[in-house]
């Protein structure tokens, strides 16, 4: 019982503030990078607080930098904190936080995008997929150059269950630029539906958390900050591999404004591209006038279905990519091209 008291009631000693930890070790940060630091505590302990109650958790924290939402992690008394930061410069701050919390927080000097986090926290943390989430959670204010990528990477790790999602349907609380948070949790129809959306929201439940202004990071970014919660799915609602979602959803949306069958035509090749897109559409009953942005996930399931039984029937189809045949008509067009203009010599 003292142990679990002890867990619980945990709080960091008095430190130099985020603001003095930059001037002491003189960080800077680097624009090619998309670095922004978030000093306000009271915003960092929002971002925590959002995350759901992390008392004896254990937490995976992304691009900490000089540690403005470690700070926070660490007092909302977790079991252990890991965090994963590829720059060296911020080391030294993480490592006097480490020493004013002996045993909670662990410093890794590497990659988010290739750390293997499965094997940082104990297996006895690991939940079956349809229990509730483990007792483990992600949260980070992400570089704005990795976030899409990065989220896109872990959706996949949602639909094969491993990375991160090994111990179960780990919750993720992560910060994205306004316009690809509200990209990631736009309804059907909204001006702002996207690939992401129904990539994120086929495989969880998707919630806006809040927004930071971007006023509140240093350096100020033009743009603002959304917050974004993510919990997985006990079922996804398209039961397809991710990279066959991934490559319709990607076709639907490649012309954005014009009727759906356009985009989706981009998935077979232009000698069958009439006569199949039809197929698709007319077996999945989707509307081929109905634009992308109105496509719900729903229909997308009912889409990849289809394309999956195509597929079966013809083993290429999948390996089919519009943008290497336009390659290669284009250089027939330019051979010919070029044949013509010798035979004139």
């Amino acid at each position: 019982m003292a142990a679990s008291r002890t867990l619980t009631t945990f709080r960091l000693p008095p430190l130099p503030t985020i603001r003095e930890i930059i001037k002491l070790f003189r960080l800077q940060a680097v624009k090619q990078l998309s670095q922004n630091f978030l000093l306000d505590l009271r915003l960092t302990d929002k971002i925590v607080r959002k995350a759901g109650n992390l008392t004896n958790a254990y937490v995976y924290e992304v691009g900490p930098g000089p540690g403005g939402i470690t700070r926070s992690i660490l007092n909302a008394s977790v079991a252990e904190l890991l965090v994963v930061e590829k720059d060296s410069r911020f080391i030294p701050g993480l490592q006097m936080l480490s020493d004013a919390a002996p045993g909670k927080l662990r410093i890794v000097h590497g990659d988010v995008l290739t750390f293997k986090v499965e094997r940082a926290f104990p297996e006895s943390l690991k939940r079956q997929w349809e229990d509730d989430p483990p007792n483990v959670h992600i949260i980070g204010n992400l570089p704005f150059n990795v976030s899409t990528p990065l989220i896109i990477r872990w959706l996949e790790n949602v639909s094969q269950r491993d990375g991160p999602f090994a111990y179960g349907r780990t919750q993720m609380m992560l910060t994205f630029q306004q316009e690809v948070a509200e990209r990631l949790t736009a309804s059907t129809g909204s001006r702002q539906r996207s690939r992401l959306s129904v990539m994120a929201q086929h495989l969880c439940h998707v919630r806006h958390a809040f927004t930071i202004p971007g006023r509140a990071f240093v350096p100020k970014p033009e743009v603002d900050v959304g917050v974004v919660h993510f919990t997985p799915l006990v079922r996804p609602a398209i039961e397809q591999p991710f990279k066959l979602v991934e490559k319709v959803v990607r076709s639907a949306f490649q012309f954005r404004r014009k009727h759906c069958h356009r985009g989706l035509g981009m998935l077979f090749p232009e000698a069958q591209r009439l006569e199949s897109t039809g197929k698709l559409l007319q077996m999945a009953d989707v509307d081929p006038t109905l634009r992308p942005t109105h496509l719900s996930v729903s229909h997308f399931g009912s889409l990849c279905d289809v394309y999956r039984k195509m597929c079966d029937e013809d083993p290429q189809l999948f390996a089919y990519n519009f943008r290497e045949e336009c390659r290669d008509n284009k250089c027939r067009s330019q051979e010919q091209e070029d044949d013509r203009g010798h035979s004139r010599l």
